[in-house]
């Protein structure tokens, strides 16, 4: 259904197809009752012949399996966390704590003892089932750093003694019903602005949103999915495993993204999907290997997590040879908007789509909170069935992202045309306010990927005693790329007003980002703020790009991708310097020593002060 046409930024929910009453349990039994012997879930490993399957028969078994050995430890309600990489074994308690009527939290491997001791103690866990090991971390001592400030953790169940855990269940223990409403999962938000928050997602709204994104990708039985997502994040456990089980198809589960295996399961089963976050797709189109996969059965590409730049849609849709879409959400709400397979080439790449069915959105003014004309940059706010219930025992939090009329504040900008597409901006809380003139990182971000040499970009606010703010922009170089500071610079002026050129520029080898591929901003804004001096002398990586007046050398501690493995994308082999542990969420980190370029034109005080409007 065509969205509809309105001079106000507000779209209704389209209610032409319904929202069922729906668990997580429930659509696994479903499907087992229907297609009982199609392949349900493959493990991803490198060689076809060593690839466990599941049929749903298979996985329904499996996982009622789990499910009576939970019960034999938890009461229906309580909360169990799984700390651990992908895996069957992570499935098989997904479903089985949704089957025994548990609360599911998850928990990102790569945490280290502090991040875990809040993730665990925050959400009020009974109970933790863990990995042996992850990246070298010994999991079980990790844990054991922090075990006392953790009074309510009662159970720790090790993924190494899985088969016998299983076989501690008692066959006639009966399985309660969970219902629509109940909670189901406490996903933690990625950390891009702070203390992650443990959002309080309902049965009813992972499901029905995973399905509908299927739906809209026309997805149906005979696809197979590759997920290369961690299953800690939603899209990994709902979106890509939800989607294929309500849709009667086949999930093939990576252990974690390695980019040449990702295009190897895709080839090799099959798949019928190119997905991920844009850095796991723009690794994959990167990759050696690429123009020689037989990837003719791919018929469908799809991207979330992170915003994704028009020049990225366009070069994967002419890569693969079909349309992306591109899936808008939260944490908080899982899917909001979707592009369609059959939109423009126009609206595929620069717009978000159009709402989710069933799903409200509108832009508003941020103080006044008035809904804006089409057209006009405010805060997208959404509010539906998808929205979370809230987040687990911060109930201020909760009420000031969730207001008083159910609508949730995403803290996104973004702006709605008459047709209901939607354009993302960048964050509220990012937005450069620069002598009374707001400037959206998201548009300079978007011109500067245009630039070839530029792979990656991070636009932040930086304070000014003059100005207020002024922009900065921290560039990845395009591998061999000689680009400087005075060719980006230039760049802009010629495409951009001249308050909105940045006039800070850092370049680096890799951004501190959170396991789901977001660059964390205040990192990063932190860091160039705090003016952390390095030794004198060129930069190693950029001796080129020289020591011009008021150029000044800045250490970036960047966290990783820790779903990357060496070699693909921003890893510990493409910083090529000393690896170092950090107290960042995303676990190792690189030391980048880089250089901070004041932009000649673009002094401090230009001009005399511009007064700020009222907030």
């Amino acid at each position: 259904m065509p969205g509809i046409t309105s001079s106000a930024s507000y779209q209704p929910a389209d209610v032409s197809r319904p929202v069922l009453e729906t668990t997580v349990g429930g659509v696994l039994r479903e499907a087992a009752e229907q297609a009982a012997g199609t392949i349900a879930l493959v493990e991803g490993t490198p060689g076809p012949g060593g690839r466990r399957r599941w049929s749903y028969a298979d996985l329904l078994a499996a996982s009622e399996g789990a499910a009576r050995a939970l019960l034999g430890r938890f009461a229906p309600g309580e909360r169990v966390a799984v700390w651990a990489p992908n895996s069957p074994e992570w499935l098989l308690m997904e479903f089985g704590a949704a089957l025994a009527g548990l609360t599911l939290v998850t928990v990102n491997p790569a945490l280290r003892a502090g991040e875990a001791a809040h993730v665990l103690g925050q959400s009020r866990a009974h109970g933790v089932v863990l990995a042996p090991a992850y990246r070298g971390a010994d999991l079980p001592e990790v844990l054991a750093q922090v075990r006392g400030r953790l009074p309510g953790l009662r159970e720790v169940i090790s993924l190494a003694d899985w088969d016998s855990f299983v076989r501690s269940g008692s066959p006639a223990e009966r399985l309660p019903d969970a219902g629509p409403d109940d909670e189901a999962q406490i996903p933690y938000t990625s950390g891009t602005t702070g203390l992650p928050k443990g959002a309080i997602l309902r049965h009813r709204g992972i499901t029905n949103s995973a399905r509908f994104c299927a739906e809209i990708l026309q997805a149906g039985p005979g696809d197979v999915w590759v997920n290369p997502m961690p299953l800690f994040h939603t899209a990994g456990c709902a979106l890509f495993t939800l989607g294929p089980v309500q849709g009667r198809f086949t999930q093939v589960l990576a252990p974690g993204f390695d980019r040449g295996l990702v295009l190897h399961l895709i080839e090799s089963e099959r798949g019928t999907a190119l997905a991920g976050v844009p850095t796991m797709l723009l690794a994959q189109l990167d990759h050696p290997d690429f123009p020689g996969r037989d990837l003719s059965q791919v018929r469908s590409a799809f991207a979330g997590g992170a915003t994704v730049p028009p020049a990225l849609v366009r070069r994967i849709e002419s890569a693969a040879g079909v349309p992306l879409s591109i899936q808008y959400g939260q944490t908080e709400a899982s899917c909001i908007t979707q592009t369609r397979p059959g939109d423009s080439p126009a609206d595929r790449a620069e717009t978000l789509g159009r709402p989710h069915p069933q799903v409200e959105v509108q832009i508003t003014h941020p103080a006044t909170r008035e809904t804006l004309p089409a057209g006009s940059v405010g805060e997208i706010l959404t509010r539906g069935y998808h929205v979370m219930k809230g987040y687990f025992a911060s109930p201020a939090a909760a009420s000031e992202a969730i207001d008083t009329e159910g609508w949730l504040h995403t803290g996104d900008l973004g702006c709605m045309d008459e047709r209901g597409y939607c354009r993302i901006e960048g964050r509220l809380k990012e937005m450069i306010i620069r002598g009374g003139e707001n400037i959206y990182p998201r548009e300079i971000e978007q011109l500067l990927h245009t630039h070839p040499g530029v792979a990656d970009v991070a636009v932040v606010g930086v304070p000014d005693d003059y100005w207020g703010e002024q922009v900065a922009a921290f560039v990845r170089p395009a591998p061999g790329s000689p680009v400087t500071q005075d060719d980006l610079a230039s760049y802009c002026r010629a495409r951009l007003a001249a308050h909105k050129t940045p006039r800070h520029w850092v370049f680096a080898d890799a951004f501190p980002l959170t396991a789901s591929g977001k660059v964390q901003k205040f990192i990063l804004r932190e860091q160039l703020t705090s003016h952390t001096a390095t030794p004198p002398g060129h930069s190693p990586h950029h001796p080129a790009r020289g020591d011009g007046p008021g150029c000044r050398h800045l250490a970036l501690s960047a966290p990783l991708l820790p779903i990357l493995p060496a070699g693909t994308g921003p890893s510990p082999a493409s910083c090529r310097t000393t690896l170092h542990r950090t107290g960042q969420t995303g676990g190792f980190g690189a030391s980048i020593w880089t250089k901070i370029y004041d932009t000649p034109g673009v002094p401090a005080s230009p001009r005399p002060p511009v007064s700020k409007p009222p907030a």
